[in-house]
């Protein structure tokens, strides 16, 4: 085997005398050539990065064993909760050796079908399903697919009983809910306007809700909604069940502030009359629908950061005759309410509590609480259903969707005759689990603030400092909650600790949780960061050399930030689909509906928090930078792959580390994007990461 500390050069870099002076400041850009992929320049730098990065990566020790112990872990496959219309379950199931989740239909007789394969549809791998939805009468599905991870999401009708395509693609249908009619004829949805009608670089915006009847050209759709409102909202739909009552939901980008429309569709006008209940210059969180029982539920953050459950007559909507029906707790967070039908009708309450799952019922007319159910352990509720109504098979039962660190995704079901909580359905696949101890630990951030973190080791009690693996995310509110997760159950098989803390700028706190770490106070995601770290040494679970970082995204800007600003307590960083460069972040791709959780440069106040921790514009020169890896995805479609261009070739310069030691690499995939990937794509990404950072911290995983 190749030695892995061979010295190594990096390939030459232009550095160019760029800078432009920002209200008063003068902010450098030397390496805003390789913001075009397209140009011949950035082609060959990243051609000859990526033949560095895999040399450095193919030679590392332990690549076989960790492709193998991943393999395995994954062998388990996964099983969704059944979504149940008129008799029929819909669910997902992966089998051991499926590179994805395959689509069943489950009959009234029980017998079951595949009803839909991506696999079958592309053999390459390269297109993923990206949502799916039966119809009322579970006599139709409307499905979104999107090829070479671009997340375009084309639409498509499918006949149930025959697997017949029905109708499709239509495109432009990215992040679009469907809400069926009763009758399964029609049913509304999100679509953007052609290309060709809105300005130069706002393709992927301006999306508008349509009426669409089936079969027919979309081209033709009713318009709903979305004209003269700004160009970066995205909207939800929901329909009663009864066909009653349509409601639209919509936010200027990311930003933690609602807007909610109603309409009343019984006068059976094609394009119903809405009628605003909350405008996002409110400023809270909105949640709300139609149930069963013919009244408007509300979860809301309005008086409430934890969230709180409101009801309503539809047709009096506006908050002042919103009647609170949950109210908040204060240690513990609301995520979901189901309707539960039967002889006595339950709500279903899903909190979480420190990131936690808990469940409880409650009667729909007083909100008081009745009972609770029991969940397996520490982890996770992934998905609540329940049958259509009461009069059906299974009215008396639950289906709790399941996981935790340690348990591969399995469906659970509730039997509410009995108060008993049983497995229906567990993972496909065997799989033999490492021995895995789990804790939940708390600690104080630099401004004393108590912040709690999940802690998996092999071992009961601390024996020795050993290489611990620590990654967050800490933004958008959020949450990390407990999952099973295959690359951290093969960092602690080879004798490591993993550890996820959570962090401000998340949601498992709340909304303030989440304001506490977004825009001028982002600072706070970073302090939690730090201090998870210092903790760990402090309590003898690890050294400063021993550490390794890790995070995508968001999570990427978080170790982008943590390696600029403390590069001593750090030993290694994986950096994945990352922004970094926090003064242009807005040009590219999505950036601009991310301005209300982190700031925008147009703004000189605002400019200042996001040049203080900017990556890419605090590299320091001749500073001992930490081992470096940057996973980046050259069909991502939200976060562009120049911010680890740059930021890469900032820190090759900049270091005084030696590069055969604590190198700075760039490893670079094509037709995969920002999320979903296959099985076989998710192990090779993987171990090229767990590899690095074994390498870096000592931890053997041969």
């Amino acid at each position: 085997m190749t030695d892995v500390r061979t010295p190594l050069s990096y390939p030459a870099t232009a550095r160019e005398d760029i800078a432009e002076t920002l209200h008063g400041r003068e902010v450098a850009d030397p390496y805003r050539w390789l913001e075009d992929a397209s140009s011949p320049s950035t082609e060959a730098w990243s051609a000859a990065q990526n033949e560095l990065a895999r040399t450095w990566l193919d030679a590392l020790p332990g690549r076989e064993s960790v492709a193998e112990r991943m393999r395995s872990l994954l062998a388990a496959g996964a099983v969704g909760a059944p979504l149940w219309r008129a008799g029929r379950a819909f669910f997902t199931r992966r089998e051991p050796g499926q590179e994805f989740g395959v689509l069943h239909v489950r009959e009234p007789d029980g017998t079951e079908r595949v009803l839909l394969d991506v696999t079958e549809l592309d053999p390459s791998g390269l297109t993923t399903l990206d949502s799916w939805v039966p119809s009322l009468e579970g006599d139709r599905l409307a499905y979104q697919i999107s090829v070479g991870g671009d997340e375009e999401s084309l639409l498509h009708v499918m006949d149930v009983a025959t697997g017949e395509l029905v109708e499709g693609p239509i495109d432009r249908c990215r992040y679009s809910t469907i809400s069926w009619m009763p009758g399964g004829e029609e049913f509304f949805y999100v679509r953007r306007l052609s290309p060709e009608l809105v300005p130069e670089g706002e393709e992927q915006f301006h999306r508008r809700v349509w009426r669409h009847r089936v079969g027919t050209d979309p081209e033709q759709d009713v318009l709903v909604h979305g004209t003269g409102l700004d160009h970066t909202f995205y909207y939800g739909t929901h329909v009663s069940r009864d066909g009653h009552w349509l409601i639209i939901e919509g936010s200027m980008g990311t930003a933690r502030r609602d807007s909610v429309w109603i309409a009343d569709l019984s006068d059976g006008a094609e394009a119903p009359s809405l009628r605003q209940i909350v405008d996002t210059t409110d400023g809270y969180r909105v949640g709300a629908w139609v149930e069963r029982d013919g009244r408007l539920y509300v979860m809301t953050t309005k008086d409430a950061p934890r969230w709180r459950l409101c009801v309503a007559d539809p047709a009096a909507p506006e908050p002042e005759n919103w009647t609170e029906l949950i109210g908040e707790e204060p240690d513990s967070v609301l995520d979901a309410v189901r309707y539960f039908d039967g002889d006595q009708p339950r709500l279903v309450v899903l909190r979480t509590r420190h990131a936690v799952s808990e469940l409880t019922l409650h009667d729909p007319a007083t909100g008081e609480r009745t009972g609770e159910i029991a969940l397996p352990g520490t982890g996770q509720v992934t998905a609540l259903t329940t049958v259509d109504s009461a009069t059906e098979q299974h009215h008396d039962r639950l289906w709790i969707g399941w996981t935790d660190f340690a348990t591969p995704p399995c469906v659970h079901a509730y039997d509410r005759s009995t108060g008993d909580v049983a497995l229906e359905t567990s993972a496909p696949g065997a799989v033999e689990l490492p021995e895995v101890h789990t804790r939940q630990v708390t600690y104080r951030s630099a401004d004393g603030t108590e912040v709690r973190m999940f802690v998996l080791a092999p071992v009961a009690e601390l024996d020795r400092p050993r290489p611990v693996f620590l990654t967050g995310y800490g933004g958008f509110s959020l949450s990390r909650e407990p999952a099973y997760m295959p690359s951290a159950l093969t960092w602690v098989a080879a004798g490591g600790v993993w550890a996820l803390p959570s962090l401000r700028g998340g949601g498992e706190e709340g909304e303030e949780w989440h304001v506490a770490g977004m825009r001028e106070q982002k600072q706070h995601t970073f302090d939690d960061f730090h201090a998870a770290a210092e903790h760990l040494i402090d309590e003898g679970w690890t050294t400063s050399d021993q550490v390794a970082i890790s995070g995508g995204s968001n999570g990427g800007l978080l170790v982008g930030a943590a390696l600029t600003q403390r590069p001593e307590l750090y030993r290694a960083v994986v950096c994945s689909a990352p922004l970094l460069d926090m003064v242009r972040y807005e040009r590219f791709l999505l950036g601009r509906t991310w301005n209300d959780e982190y700031g925008t440069a147009d703004d000189p106040e605002e400019l200042g928090w996001l040049l203080s921790y900017s990556p890419y514009h605090n590299v320091t020169e001749h500073t001992a930078y930490p081992s470096v890896l940057f996973t980046v995805f050259e069909s991502d479609s939200r976060v562009d792959p120049n911010h680890a261009r740059k930021m890469c070739a900032a820190l090759q310069r900049a270091t005084s580390s030696d590069p055969g030691k604590r190198p700075i690499l760039i490893r670079r995939e094509t037709e995969v994007g920002h999320a979903a990937r296959s099985v076989s794509r998710t192990v090779g990404l993987t171990t090229d990461q767990l590899t690095f950072l074994a390498e870096a911290t000592g931890l053997v995983l041969d």
